[in-house]
């Protein structure tokens, strides 16, 4: 069975048709650049180039970087134009896409339903936290494999800051951090998340996931056990088809 999945990111809008019984890409992803401002409109815009670009007029799954309710209504937007929050996301995509069934749910825990069922989270039981780190730091809580939604720990206070203006791969790059002073800046949220929830696995994801050898060996001092995210960038892609599936079929 085929569905589409679009991640929508600070960084880049990309999409491609799913393998959902793979739990892989059926096709080559496309990607745009998000643009800035990343308002409603020129966001849908892009989401309507990436769905056109493969003729798609199935059912298609979409994540946003913020907390989404009720599969639709947007209410953070941490790392996308303000003009978001409260918008129907689920209607104006629709509408963008020529009334396409549109679902939409945060872009961490599309990745982290992807991890679950297809990756490195797969029969894993206890508490799992996925953390995908890029523009900012999207998570997504799993207990005994029911996903807690919308946890966005990535806004966690950490020693005075909002923990993703620290520890986000934009902050390594804004920075020019060097691996080894990432890493720890890694360790020190990553503690702060384990004091708090006690997971017995950390996922690590987002496109650093690809790089894991360079700064997760360099990670010391947490008990759970840190792996890097399998289906790596594409998780989110994977999981928004997952969740569109679910809504076709009225699970």
């Amino acid at each position: 069975m085929h569905i589409f999945g679009v991640d929508i990111g600070g960084s880049g809008i990309k999409g491609a048709p799913v393998d959902l019984d793979r739990g892989d890409l059926a096709e080559e992803r496309f990607k745009v650049l998000t643009p800035h401002p990343a308002t409603p409109d020129a966001v849908a815009d892009g989401v309507k180039e990436v769905v056109g670009h493969f003729g798609w007029t199935g059912p298609v799954g979409i994540t946003f970087p913020g907390v989404v309710t009720g599969g639709a209504t947007i209410r953070t937007a941490a790392n996308v134009d303000k003009d978001w929050i409260d918008t129907d996301a689920r209607a104006l995509l629709s509408d963008r896409l020529g009334g396409l069934p549109v679902t939409v749910l945060n872009d961490a825990d599309a990745a982290g339903v992807a991890e679950m069922q297809f990756g490195a989270g797969r029969d894993r039981r206890g508490t799992v936290a996925l953390l995908t780190f890029g523009t900012g730091i999207g998570s997504a809580l799993f207990v005994e494999g029911v996903l807690v939604p919308n946890t966005e720990l990535g806004h966690l206070e950490l020693h005075g800051h909002d923990a993703e203006t620290r520890a986000s791969t934009k902050a390594k790059d804004d920075n020019e951090l060097t691996w080894e002073h990432w890493a720890q800046r890694v360790q020190k949220y990553l503690a702060h998340v384990e004091m708090l929830f006690s997971p017995e696995l950390f996922i690590i994801g987002g496109g650093v996931s690809r790089k894991s050898h360079k700064f997760l060996p360099l990670i010391e001092g947490i008990k759970a056990e840190i792996v890097p995210a399998q289906l790596q960038n594409n998780a989110g892609i994977v999981g928004a088809a997952m969740r569109a599936a679910k809504e076709a079929q009225g699970v």
